[in-house]
């Protein structure tokens, strides 16, 4: 192995690069230069020889060992342009010509080389080109042919003196015989090496199907399953083996299987890259039995090795699994969602505060340029009366600016309650006393049912008063005149549970998730706009939040509404993180989950 390792390696360098990407075409190319050149190389050093045993050679001995030089410059031909082809029609050709001349000057077609004429085309068949095997049969056959005829009609130069032409007949047969055993052997060489290169393609592919997380697919025209990749059971959590056929498209989502038809048929008819999104089946046991994925699936007619498209036009296609992006894209169109209500609700409050700071101010105006202007004689008693209207509308308008104030602090988490130990009966009571005016002006009974328990609680006795105070004018601006509003407290377990109750308008179930919402006013069982901001309740539920507290709201249109508002007796040991209260939207921050059960509803 030493000593023919560097022949070798000279037969390599001389393969031409291109042919050495591919090893079948490398080994092509190996087998036709080596051959050439070793033989001729050899028979070329052996001249000397044979010019010592014979003597002076003849000119058709003179001519054969010219010859030689040939099948070097083809091999030479070959290394420089890599045309595998051309080289084996030159070859062929060369090797014709040769026989020819042998033949001519050797007795004609009973000559020993015409028995040569038999190996040219069985020399072209290694080119594994019917294009070159028909051409060298024709070189062969013409060949054959102008020898005949030269021998019909005479026209054969002298033949050489042979003194033993039975020797030399039985070695142009054996020779023949030698020189075809070597292109079989070295057919035999090229189709196992095809052989071994096609089973290690093979192997590659199979170690990539399965190690893929896409699963490969191959489909025929009418969309049944004709191979289906191991990732399947990883995907699908089924054998890949239940899916072939029509298994898949059970496992398809009905609603989904009219989409997943239309692409394999499209691709199949047309032509053209198709893609779909589906929801699949997933098999298996346990949590995951019956539970449907979203997969994407991109198909294309199926090829063949030489890259033509199949007639039966089969289809390829490669799914992969899209929950994850699924409920991206979910949680992204609820966030828009989301953001698109809120500048809704944000654009709806700035019309109402329009009207909400401009009604007063118009009163603090209009009727301030009353009192002031000299020329103008009002009452004593008109006097009063406008004073007590500008008051009351200074103290409406601080109340709006109020609410914003606290919404705002709250939504930047700088709302800060200071915990007290107080008694919360009074405080009930005194709100009661302060709303009691109001709630007669518009015919409204209020009524107080306090528990004689009422333990003494710790929390913040400003928020206290203003969660009452919120709740129960809510309670009275939305009875109707002859309706009542109660007001209830009584001792929770660990909490106190304070209930304003109201015989009003009452409100829709589509409105009932929204409430507490920043901007938002319900709307009753008629279309009657009342007047406020909608930071009311959405106020009481940031300071109910910052007690630690909860909030119930129960309410039917037309019955009535009843609010519960549960503190904890002790705040301070129930003091939530002091993080931003979301006032705007409390739902953002479970967009995701909110998407996943999307998802899986929509399974």
């Amino acid at each position: 192995m030493s000593v023919l390792t560097p022949l070798w390696q000279y037969v390599d360098a001389l393969v031409y690069p291109a042919a050495r990407q591919d090893a079948l075409t490398a080994a092509r190319h190996r087998a036709f230069i080596a051959p050439r050149v070793i033989v001729s190389v050899v028979a070329l050093a052996a001249f000397p020889v044979f010019i010592a045993f014979r003597g002076v050679p003849s000119a058709l001995e003179l001519g054969v060992f010219a010859w030689l030089v040939a099948p070097i410059l083809i091999a030479y031909f070959l290394s420089r342009t890599g045309r595998y082809e051309a080289a084996h029609v030159l070859s062929s050709l060369a090797l014709t010509g040769l026989v020819t001349a042998v033949a001519m000057f050797n007795g004609g077609i009973a000559s020993f080389a015409a028995i040569w004429l038999v190996v040219v085309p069985l020399e072209a068949s290694l080119s594994a080109s019917r294009r070159v095997v028909a051409l060298a049969s024709i070189f062969a056959l013409a060949a054959a042919g102008l020898v005949l005829l030269a021998g019909a009609y005479d026209l054969l130069p002298p033949a050489a003196s042979i003194s033993e032409p039975g020797a030399l007949a039985a070695f142009g047969v054996v020779s023949a015989a030698l020189y075809a055993t070597g292109l079989a052997l070295g057919a035999e060489q090229l189709a196992r090496t095809s052989v071994w290169l096609r089973y290690a393609e093979e192997d590659r592919y199979r170690l990539l199907a399965r190690n893929m997380i896409d699963v490969i697919t191959r489909h025929d025209r009418n969309g049944a399953v004709l191979f289906i990749s191991p990732a399947a059971e990883t995907l699908f959590g089924t054998a890949p083996g239940a899916l072939t056929g029509h298994g898949l498209f059970d496992h398809v989502h009905v609603a989904d299987r009219p989409a997943f038809l239309t692409a394999l048929a499209d691709a199949s008819a047309h032509g053209e890259d198709r893609s779909v999104e589906f929801r699949i089946r997933r098999g298996g046991d346990g949590v995951e039995a019956n539970r449907f994925i979203w997969v994407e699936m991109r198909c294309r007619p199926f090829e063949d090795a030489s890259g033509t498209l199949e007639s039966e036009r089969e289809v390829v296609a490669v799914m992969r699994d899209i929950s994850e992006r699924k409920v991206h894209e979910q949680a992204m169109e609820i966030a828009r969602a989301e953001q698109e209500r809120a500048s809704l609700s944000k654009s709806r409050f700035l019309a109402t505060m329009s009207h909400e700071l401009r009604t007063p101010l118009n009163a603090i105006i209009g009727f301030s340029e009353m009192l002031t202007k000299q020329d103008l004689v009002v009452q004593p008693e008109r006097q009063f009366e406008y004073a007590r209207l500008i008051n009351e509308s200074g103290h409406h308008l601080l109340s709006v600016v109020n609410g914003i104030l606290d919404m705002s602090k709250m939504e930047t988490g700088n709302f800060e309650i200071t915990p007290e130990p107080f008694a919360p009966g009074p405080v009930v009571t005194g709100c009661c006393d302060l709303l009691a005016l109001k709630a007669r002006d518009t015919g409204v009974e209020l009524k107080a049912n306090l528990a004689p328990d009422l333990p003494e609680i710790v929390g913040d006795r400003r928020a206290f008063n203003q969660i009452l105070i919120n709740l129960m004018s809510n309670a009275i601006k939305f009875t109707p005149r002859g309706g009542s509003v109660t007001v209830s407290a009584q001792r929770d377990g660990s909490h106190i549970a304070v209930a304003v109750e109201d015989t009003g308008v009452g409100i829709g179930e589509a409105d009932l998730p929204r409430l507490g919402e920043a901007f938002f006013q319900a709307r009753g069982t008629y279309d009657r706009r009342h007047d406020g901001t909608g930071l009311g309740l959405s106020i009481v539920k940031g300071l109910v939040k910052l007690h630690g507290g909860e909030i119930d709201i129960r309410s039917r249109l037309g019955e009535g509404t009843r609010v519960t508002v549960r503190l904890p007796i002790d705040c301070e040991g129930h003091k939530p993180p002091a993080d931003p209260i979301r006032l705007v939207t409390e739902r953002a921050g479970d967009l995701a989950a909110a998407a996943k059960v999307l998802v899986k509803k929509s399974a």
